[in-house]
């Protein structure tokens, strides 16, 4: 940031007196690396204006990318010991569909010799005789599908425990991929860069500035007011903001009062004179549209309310 200016400066020429001085700034953001390592690629020149998300650099992720295919690996080494729990299941099911196949065709005969007693063609001999074989087919049934259950309660404790092994590595894969993710430098806000800390090639590391930013469409005057001139102004109130136009006259533009100091502190030590440094004033911030790119950093301005 750039320190302002006080109010209490003549204006020169013959116009009418500002009632505050300041200078413009910007509410800039320094962009820091999120990984560790070699820059491979960097686009980023000083003035350049980015769009928020725009992808601006790369860092070197070789060694977290190995890492993810020795974890990927090792969830393929876990899932080939899984038991196939379908194939084994299966042979109990061709059991129980002949057995009940055997029912069928018991029941069957069942049927016919009741039809034939009832003619005094069979003897009641042959229908318990049927009987018992209904009934061992049916406990053969039962204990196929208990047979079933017991296995199927095995394998899949056998699955779960190897499911509890892969759960972990699965995580690690997820932290990787989101650490991989930040070693794509990515614009965070659309601006203009101001200044540039980095080239391509070089190492950085977590945290080491890369570049800086601000949105430069709108700049903020910085100005200080006296407790007298206090009460006249408020957030949100618009005044006129008056600049240098290069031929030694100035451009007028209007701005709003976008913040106002709840504290008063002496005069910036800026100011030439030793009666005006100890006075005590607010601070107050003015957005001013710079739609024609106009307003620099640390250019002057005049503010009347």
């Amino acid at each position: 940031m750039f320190a302002a200016l006080l109010f209490a400066v003549a204006c020169s020429g013959d116009g009418p007196k500002a009632d505050a001085y300041g200078n413009f700034e910007a509410d800039d953001l320094v962009v820091s690396a999120e990984g560790s390592g070699r820059i491979l690629q960097f686009t980023v020149e000083e003035g350049s204006v980015l769009g928020a998300g725009d992808t601006v650099g790369i860092i070197d992720a070789e060694q977290l990318m190995l890492r993810r295919e020795q974890l990927e690996a090792s969830i393929r080494a876990v899932a080939a010991k899984s038991p196939a729990i379908s194939a084994q299941l299966a042979v109990f099911e061709k059991q129980s569909a002949a057995v009940q196949q055997q029912i069928l065709t018991i029941e069957k005969e069942k049927r016919r010799v009741e039809a034939l007693i009832k003619n005094d063609a069979a003897t009641p001999k042959q229908l318990d005789d049927i009987n018992a074989q209904l009934e061992a087919a049916q406990r053969q049934l039962d204990v196929v599908a208990e047979q079933r259950m017991a296995s199927n309660a095995t394998l899949s404790v056998q699955k779960g425990g190897l499911l509890a092994e892969i759960t972990p590595l699965q995580k690690q894969i997820s932290q990787l991929d989101d650490q991989i993710a930040k070693y794509r430098i990515a614009n965070p806000v659309a601006g203009t860069v101001l200044v540039k800390y980095a080239e391509a090639g070089e190492v950085t590391a977590v945290g080491k500035p890369l570049y800086k930013i601000a949105d430069l469409s709108s700049l903020v005057l910085r100005a200080y007011v006296s407790g007298k001139q206090l009460s006249g102004v408020k957030i949100g109130q618009e005044v006129k903001v008056s600049v240098d136009a290069g031929d030694g006259s100035m451009k007028e533009l209007t701005g709003k009062i976008a913040w106002i100091s709840p504290r008063a502190e002496f005069t910036p030590k800026v100011v030439q004179t030793k009666e005006e440094r100890v006075s005590l004033v607010y601070a107050v911030k003015i957005s001013v549209p710079n739609t024609d790119g106009m307003l620099k950093i640390g250019m002057p301005g005049e503010v009347r309310f």
